[in-house]
């Protein structure tokens, strides 16, 4: 009977895996290509939560003259303002860093001044986050794992990850809300106070009016 369960429960966790597959429900990382033009700045940004693993790599693109690419400068930082990495004078590089905010990382790029020239500098970022950014061949050497076991291990990974990210979205929403239920409240009461100032001076002028034509013995 027992036998009969571990085997239901392997098909469906294979099952699981094999749908999850199909559909890309594991992250998987992708360099993505842009342009920085001659005379300013090329930013990229992505809204990261707290305590997660991001690391990239990005080089020059310059398939005509490899050993005349311009170089660039880097600047990455965090939702506050902190300064996570800066390089200067490169053509190519990488960082690395745990997140200890959660918002928007900000990785800024722009051609150095005596680099800079006409047209614009095609460049490669490869951004990985979380999932993404983990190591899985070191993972699969150190617990000495393969095969179905390590697609397991990465499906629960992922599987984690997407957990992880759901509670955070709930905990944005929630704050969201409240942020709109306050606002409203506000809102509500400013029309309140808004409809009395409008029925009080309403009333003064009614009552200046009155004392005014009395006054003038028309009423």
């Amino acid at each position: 009977m027992a036998g009969n369960c571990n085997s239901r429960s392997l098909v469906a966790v294979l099952s699981l895996f094999v749908l999850c597959s199909s559909f890309d429900v594991i992250p998987v990382a992708e360099a993505i290509w842009f342009t920085i033009p001659s005379s300013g700045t090329k930013c990229v940004s992505e809204e990261i939560q707290n305590n997660v693993v991001v690391l990239a790599d990005y080089y020059i693109i310059n398939e005509d003259q490899p050993q005349h690419a311009p170089t660039i400068s880097v600047k990455v930082t965090s939702p506050y303002g902190n300064n996570l990495h800066h390089n200067e004078n490169v053509t190519h590089g990488q960082f690395a860093f745990t997140t200890s905010e959660a918002g928007n990382y900000l990785a800024c790029f722009w051609l150095d001044n005596h680099q800079q020239q006409a047209g614009t500098t095609t460049m490669s970022l490869d951004w990985r986050i979380g999932i993404a950014a983990k190591d899985w061949d070191s993972v699969a050497r150190k617990e000495k794992i393969e095969g179905v076991e390590l697609d397991l291990t990465r499906l629960e990974g992922a599987v984690q990850a997407i957990h992880t990210n759901l509670i955070y979205l709930k905990e944005r929403e929630a704050e969201m809300r409240e942020v709109s239920e306050k606002t409203n409240a506000r809102v509500a009461w400013f029309s309140i106070m808004s409809l009395g100032v409008c029925i009080a001076v309403s009333g003064l002028q009614l009552w200046h009016l009155k004392r005014y034509f009395q006054k003038k013995k028309l009423i």
